[in-house]
């Protein structure tokens, strides 16, 4: 974009109190703004739900809340859900009621909703990590991946994440550099510098669920050539032949996603956009949304482990407004095809 937004021009000057440069990106029709309001609200709603309900089931199992595995998908549910809430507020906020704050709270604002986005990606790619030294190294699969070296990998990811998106904030604005037409203040070169580090997290989860993949392919041949013979490995093969069915649907859901976003945001560094296709973006950004809403149905409440403790959960609530206290002791969860542990155990 070429005009450039000084910091009091945020909030109107002094000469036209009903200037506003943001009109730039308000871009949404009347019904468009209804509309927009409706989805955001009740994706935004079922989204939180479903992300608190992981974090409650995690956290009050000991012997989840202490698998690195479900620390990574505990990560994944608390970005999804933080996603959930700033995004929606946010974009509600700027699109439906044309709220205009100050240019920190402004990059505040949108930092913030980066790094919820980033986190969630970057929790993704722990977790395929997680699975592929799971079929990599299976024999040494606990020595590698502790709890404290997840608990210290989770850090490092959120810190970098959180780095990466209040950049902006902490100076690197659009000006004097031009300023992307989708994103208000902020700079084409962050944009692509963003779109460069999605990538690099993006390819890392299709490289190490491609691995998975190839291992669950190769063991499906394995199956179909002994289908008559019972070897050792049968469970095994049966296992990764359903896991990829799952790992199938997941990168599915995050090319449907993530790619309009993402191909929306690349266009607008090359060629100038009209306000139809600000429209679209505005629209295929709700996109987002849902994948934090799948997110939690594809790695958590698939999951025999999950489900278990969500029984074992009711039955306390159960036991609680019966006046009877807890009930029995936890019963050990039974194994979930798509958990990492699950691999381990029967290799």
């Amino acid at each position: 974009m070429e005009f450039c937004l000084e910091p009091e021009a945020v909030n109107g000057s002094k000469n036209d109190l009903n200037f506003n440069p943001m009109k730039e990106y308000m871009v949404l029709s009347r019904p468009q703004q209804v509309a927009i309001a409706v989805l955001c609200t009740l994706l935004s709603l079922l989204s939180a739900l479903e992300n608190l309900t992981v974090l409650y089931l995690i956290l009050s199992s000991r012997r989840l809340r202490r698998k690195p595995s479900y620390l990574f998908i505990g990560s994944l549910a608390v970005a999804d859900f933080l996603a959930s809430v700033i995004f929606a507020c946010n974009f509600i906020n700027f699109h439906v009621f044309h709220s205009v704050d100050s240019k920190a709270v402004f990059l505040l604002k949108i930092g913030s909703v980066t790094l919820t986005f980033t986190a969630s990606v970057g929790s993704l790619l722990l977790t395929a990590i997680d699975r592929y030294l799971c079929l990599r190294y299976p024999p040494a699969y606990k020595t590698l991946l502790t709890h404290g070296r997840a608990l210290a990998t989770l850090g490092i990811m959120w810190v970098l994440s959180a780095l990466v998106s209040y950049l902006p904030l902490m100076g690197w604005t659009c000006c004097p550099s031009p300023c992307s037409q989708l994103i208000p203040l902020v700079p084409d070169n962050y944009i692509l510098g963003w779109l460069l580090v999605v990538a690099i997290l993006f390819s890392g989860i299709i490289y190490t669920y491609g691995h998975v993949l190839w291992k669950a392919y190769q063991h499906a041949v394995n199956l179909a050539e002994h289908q008559d013979r019972q070897l050792p490995g049968m469970i095994r093969m049966r296992l990764d032949v359903r896991l990829a069915k799952t790992l199938g649907l997941l990168l599915a859901v995050l090319v449907i996603c993530w790619f309009p976003v993402l191909a929306l945001l690349a266009h607008s560094l090359v060629a100038p956009l009209s306000d139809q296709v600000k429209k679209v973006f505005a629209f295929c950004s709700l996109l987002c949304l849902v994948n934090s809403m799948v997110d939690p149905v594809i790695y958590a409440l698939r999951s025999r482990e999950i489900r278990s403790s969500a029984h074992h959960s009711l039955a306390r609530w159960k036991g609680y407004l019966r006046g009877h206290g807890p009930e029995a002791k936890e019963e050990a969860p039974k194994s979930s095809v798509t958990e990492t542990e699950a691999d381990v155990k029967i290799t």
